[in-house]
């Protein structure tokens, strides 16, 4: 960390708002003006729309990461974590990785701090639950699932068979009909290479609280998710929950029980809760409550966008729809940080502040290889597509909101390359433990027992 007496505007959060806010912001000030750093755990940001394409092997995970120092070579990066926001002095408190934790001063602030998944006090969640946010869950759901296969093949006991080929997954948003469709596409292709394995053997759950999945491209199309899905042997439970997953016996609200090594939790995220220390007001669901401007209420230099803030959605509001706030999508954030970043610069230099107006120009959601849904909303019109075309336009989507040329190209590459070689269907579970085999061989032997009596009988003596 360097220090400066230029002012600092202090990003906490390297995510989707974090990351092309401060790109904005770096793009916008004059050289020399300000400081830009950018606080996060992790180095990098991820995209997660491309998540269930990770965990289906579809798209390497490498390629859905965007370095920050490398896409913010100008801007201080420190990897650790905000803890503490002294809003009088305006002083951060930032805790490293490793070493003390330490002040750090600023003059502007941005919020871009995420969400993370939404759980509840379900017993056996914790010790069972897989969720979604991370590419390291990604690739951990992949190598999980082809090593229940690995299981299945290997033993004779029927029990342990049918818990490791049934997967649950509790969620049918985006996320959890997204992913229950690739990884039961991955399934389906890898069973080919098990001798004792067919799809007619695996049993794949999807679980909702509500009464339709996919709500986010409405009815009609949530009802065709859910009849393809089901074509494909995956069981709906609709209107019912998860009481408890002890030991991967899962336990619905419909009364159904089953034994499974794999529960997916996908159903829904809340904000990041480290904003509560941060002393900003929050909305009813712990979000930062922002003004039009996406400045946090009540302050002038403080700034937030994003899944961890509300933010008004002046568009619908003005169409007569009261107390409209934007959704939590990739699509808003996009545009919430370049508008975020104008106004800090804005802000710094005394300018008036924009405010942030973006109608809904659809949704798109991929079920598996060439299956997938879209409703995409051109003025007064919606254009509802389904299968292969609507696939298509997910993949276009995302591919060109992905992050930086240099990864839209391997993303494409990616997919350029699976229209011509079969899918890899190898499970790196040793990736989560890589030191253990080098312990076994490099940890001290036992004494022999005919070495071992002597130095007894000469202690005792």
């Amino acid at each position: 960390m360097s220090t400066t007496e230029r002012p600092r505007i202090l990003v906490v959060g390297g995510g989707y708002v974090g990351l092309y806010a401060a790109k904005r912001i770096m793009k916008k000030m004059r050289y020399g003006e300000a400081t830009v750093t950018v606080v996060d755990p992790r180095s990098y940001m991820t995209y997660q729309p491309f998540l269930p394409e990770v965990a289906a092997g579809s798209i390497s995970p490498r390629h859905v990461v965007v370095p920050l120092r490398r896409v913010l070579p100008k801007a201080e990066v420190l990897t650790g974590r905000v803890t503490t926001i002294d809003q009088d002095r305006k002083v951060a408190v930032v805790t490293p990785l490793v070493g003390e934790a330490y002040e750090l001063p600023f003059d502007y602030l941005v919020i871009a701090l995420g969400a993370v998944s939404r759980t509840f006090p379900i017993p056996g969640l914790a010790e069972q639950g897989i969720g979604m946010k991370g590419v390291e869950e990604g690739i951990g759901l992949r190598n999980h699932v082809l090593e229940q296969l690995d299981k299945a093949e290997s033993t004779t006991d029927e029990n342990v068979r049918r818990k490791a080929l049934t997967f649950v997954f509790v969620g049918g948003g985006f996320a959890g009909a997204e992913t229950i469709g690739e990884v039961e596409d991955m399934a389906r292709d890898a069973a080919k290479y098990y001798s004792t394995i067919k799809r007619e053997d695996m049993r794949f759950i999807l679980v909702d609280a509500a009464d339709k999945i996919l709500p986010e491209v409405g009815p009609k199309l949530g009802t065709w998710g859910k009849e393809h899905l089901e074509s494909r042997g995956i069981e709906i439970y609709l209107n019912t929950s998860m009481d408890s997953c002890v030991d991967g016996h899962v336990v619905l609200k419909n009364g159904l029980e089953v034994d499974s090594n794999t529960i997916v939790w996908t159903a829904g995220v809340k904000p990041n809760p480290a904003l509560a220390r941060y002393g900003l007001p929050l909305g009813p669901r712990g979000h930062v409550d922002t003004a039009p401007t996406l400045q946090v209420q009540g302050t002038d230099y403080i700034w937030a966008a994003g899944d961890n803030a509300q933010v008004p959605d002046v568009a619908s509001r003005k169409a007569g729809v009261e107390n409209a706030w934007c959704p939590p999508n990739a699509q808003h954030a996009l545009r919430q940080a370049k508008v975020l970043g104008d106004n800090v610069v804005s802000g710094m230099r005394g300018f008036p502040q924009k405010e942030y107006e973006h109608s809904n120009k659809g949704a798109v959601a991929g079920l598996g290889l060439h299956k997938g849904v879209a409703m995409i909303v051109m003025g007064k019109m919606k254009i509802k597509l389904k299968g292969r075309l609507a696939w298509y336009m997910h993949r276009g989507y995302h591919g060109m909101a992905m992050p930086t040329w240099n990864r839209k190209i391997r993303v494409f590459a990616d997919w350029t390359l699976g229209m011509f070689l079969k899918r890899e269907v190898v499970a790196l579970g040793a990736l989560e433990t890589p030191r253990e085999e080098f312990y076994e061989a490099a940890k001290p032997a036992p004494a022999p027992a005919a070495a071992a009596a002597p130095a007894q009988k000469a202690k005792a003596s």
